[in-house]
């Protein structure tokens, strides 16, 4: 491919072209609130979750995942979760009952 007397010109565009394909892609891939990595979880106050009804307020996250385990070894689904208020272990309403019977034995 011949260029003539234009070549001298065409090699510094497209370095500058190809500059500026990187900026916009570095620029993308460091811009902040597009990240793809999931986000550290907030505490929220124990009346943030929904449906589920805190159960027991251990101390310390080290039992309350055994509570948790407990509640999941009986069948029962459980989540523990940080609040502002430390950790709870919440189930839903209906299975509310049973898990406090759990967790007394």
């Amino acid at each position: 491919m011949q260029w003539g007397s234009y070549s001298f010109a065409m090699e510094p565009l497209i370095a500058l072209g190809v500059v500026g394909v990187l900026t916009l892609l570095l620029r993308w891939a460091f811009s902040t609130g597009h990240s793809l990595v999931e986000r550290r979880p907030e505490a929220g106050s124990p009346e943030q979750y929904g449906l589920l009804v805190p159960v027991a307020e251990p101390p310390t996250f080290v039992e309350a995942e055994v509570l948790r385990r407990r509640l999941a070894n009986a069948g029962l689904r459980a989540t523990l979760a940080p609040t502002t208020e430390g950790p709870r272990v919440l189930v839903f309403p209906e299975d509310a009952k049973a898990a406090r019977l759990v967790l007394r034995s």
